[in-house]
């Protein structure tokens, strides 16, 4: 797939680039702490992540290993090599999927799932950043990064995420003036702008009309 270039892009001055420069330092502190985090388990970044996908899909169904490479955007084989070695450390099983007696899911092992949730909680200094900023700040943040990763999305270079905004129980705006604007008709209860997910295990997907007129109406609120 061919990269444009945009002018923008050529003038390290320019807000785009400074801003990607500032995603990067990011980037990085968070690839630095995952390789900590996991290196103690004696997992690499990407089993870790596994386990993380399996701890956050609904259900006791687990999920197939095409699913888990689309999760973390990688290859079928690396995928199958990171599982095989959970396998064998006893953090995850394989069994046979529902509806399909030649597929495999695989599915956490009470080991797993009791170290997936030991790695779920984020290290202090990441949460010190973030709390640095004021709700407001926090909001718009998320709205930004929420919007980042759509247009990514489109452009099939990452996975799609399951946020609130492209679910077809998300309804934006829904009490306008309130502290909490919005509402999700499957819990039938408000949602406050820092209260929208990323990644909801209950999400599904609206239809792509509807999932447009949701990302409209939270763009223009």
């Amino acid at each position: 797939m061919a990269i444009r270039m945009t002018e923008n892009a050529r003038n390290p001055q320019a807000p785009g680039p400074r801003l990607l420069a500032g995603l990067a330092k990011l980037s990085m502190v968070m690839k630095s702490q995952a390789w900590q985090d996991a290196a103690p388990q004696k997992l690499t970044p990407t089993q870790s992540q596994i386990l993380a996908l399996l701890r956050g899909c609904p259900g006791e169904s687990g999920l197939r290993l095409s699913d888990l490479a689309r999760g973390l955007g990688v290859t079928l084989a690396t995928a199958s090599d990171a599982v095989a070695t959970l396998v064998t450390k006893g953090l995850v099983v394989k069994q046979r999927a529902e509806g399909d007696a030649r597929a495999r899911a695989i599915l956490l092992t009470p080991e797993g799932r009791q170290k997936a949730d030991e790695m779920a909680v984020w290290p202090d200094f990441l949460l010190e950043a973030v709390e640095a900023l004021s709700p407001a700040e926090q909001e718009q943040f998320l709205k930004t990064v929420m919007k980042m990763i759509r247009v990514l999305q489109e452009q099939g270079r990452i996975p799609v995420s399951r946020m609130c905004v492209e679910c077809k129980f998300f309804r934006p705006n829904a009490h306008p003036g309130n502290v909490r604007p919005h509402h999700c008709a499957l819990v039938d209860a408000p949602l406050a702008g820092l209260d929208l997910r990323l990644d909801c295990p209950e999400q599904e997907p609206a239809e792509p009309e509807v999932a447009r007129r949701h990302w409209t109406e939270l763009t223009e609120s």
